[in-house]
């Protein structure tokens, strides 16, 4: 089961448990009991206990995926041996648990069969906690209020689904219990069996159904039928069992990819720029033009493609101002400082590219009388008497000045 804010939900549980169970046993039966369960054990047992989550780090257990968010079992149970520290209540329980014990039959975990009882009692511990954390968790990613009970019943219901579906998909062996979940006796497959293709699908009065007749069909109570009242408000509330069962499911559905589907694109694109970097390579020995030379060409062609002014405009153009040709506008001009030593084309050329053709700081004498804009760039090629491809390396080489510039000041 997958919710939002949750890490502990899923299958990789069962590794986390039994890699903290493991690391615990151990722990006691090299420690001194004495110590680990007089008040304020719970920082030593936090301690050692890392130390040996630290030592078991490369084990198959312990580098399995704990989740489908990426986290691995050992990363998972180092947060939640934290939280434990955080949380010194549940350590507490724990303890007076243990101590009561130790003292009427000392370390008994080291008896026959007593690491099994211990054991038992550490998961119970865990269990707890892994629900409270994702409860918070789930709390602060979807601003609603829930509890570790609530968690639990969500937990019990994708259960009940996936016993549900495994009903319905074996449903000539089990016609009898899946008839008395669907309320009719089975003659033919049932079309739910086909329309149930998620959690989402799943009715709530199936899951009260199968509950109830569960101990009938197995010999044991269904979750919500037992004496225990951790269920009872969902009991007689079908709405909140179909309210939640869509939840798990729309979620399961928004992160269906388990943020895989970006790697074959990934994939792609690195074989889209081997090839790149290969052609790259061979062009530099070939006659035929590499994809640098051919988008040059090809910004050429937009450049001349660009209106193109009148003889008059031209003639105008050529024959600017004083003021214009001798570049003493606006001398104190940072980058005007910066680009002191380019032509007057170039720094135009500079303008273009990053302010575009109108901007309100342009003096008069630097626009085109015919478009009230600075000049194209075949103009200024045409000014500066030079192709447009050098004018082009020309004004990209002095954008980079100005931007080491720029970098060298704010560091320096």
């Amino acid at each position: 089961m997958r919710l939002p804010g949750t890490r502990y939900q899923e299958h990789g549980w069962e590794q986390v448990r039994k890699l903290l169970g493991q690391c615990s046993l151990r722990v006691f039966a090299e420690g001194d009991a004495t110590r680990l369960l007089a008040p304020g054990g719970g920082e030593l047992y936090v301690e050692l206990v890392a130390q040996c989550l630290h030592e078991a780090g490369r084990s198959a257990r312990a580098t399995a995926p704990g989740n489908s968010y990426g986290d691995s079992v050992l990363e998972l149970s180092f947060t939640l041996l934290y939280e434990l520290q955080a949380r010194q209540a549940d350590w507490s329980a724990l303890r007076a648990v243990l101590a009561e014990e130790f003292e009427r039959s000392g370390a008994f975990w080291l008896e026959p069969g007593g690491d099994a009882l211990l054991r038992k009692k550490i998961n119970d511990m865990y269990a707890t906690l892994r629900d409270k954390v994702d409860a918070d968790n789930y709390q602060v990613a979807c601003g609603r209020p829930c509890s570790a009970n609530r968690m639990y019943a969500y937990r019990m219901l994708d259960t009940a689904y996936s016993e549900i579906a495994r009903l319905f998909a074996a449903w000539p062996e089990s016609a009898e219990q899946v008839g008395a979940i669907l309320g009719r006796p089975l003659a033919a497959a049932p079309i739910e069996a086909r329309q149930m293709h998620s959690i989402r699908d799943c009715r709530a009065e199936w899951v009260l159904a199968w509950s109830e007749t569960r101990e009938r069909f197995t010999g044991s109570p269904g979750p919500l039928h037992t004496r225990s009242k951790r269920f009872a408000s969902l009991k007689n509330s079908p709405e909140k069992i179909g309210a939640m069962l869509r939840e798990i499911g729309e979620y399961e559905e928004l992160s269906a990819n388990r943020d895989h589907d970006w790697l074959p694109d990934g994939a792609a694109a690195t074989v889209w720029l081997e090839d790149y970097w290969r052609v790259i390579d061979e062009s530099l020995d070939s006659p035929t033009p590499g994809p640098d030379q051919i988008l040059e060409v090809f910004e050429d062609e937009l450049d001349q493609s660009a209106p193109q002014a009148t003889d008059a405009d031209t003639a105008a153009f050529v024959a600017p101002s004083p003021g214009y040709i001798s570049g003493t506008h606006d001398a104190s001009n940072w980058v005007e400082c910066k680009l002191a030593g380019e032509s007057q084309p170039v720094r135009l050329a500079v303008y273009l590219k990053l302010l575009g053709p109108m901007d309100d700081c342009y003096p008069v004498d630097w626009l085109d009388p015919a478009t009230g804009a600075l000049p194209t760039m075949q103009q200024l090629a045409q000014l500066g008497q030079v192709s447009l491809p050098t004018l082009r390396k020309r004004r990209d080489a002095a954008i980079l000045r100005l931007l080491g510039a720029t970098m060298k000041e704010e560091h320096g």
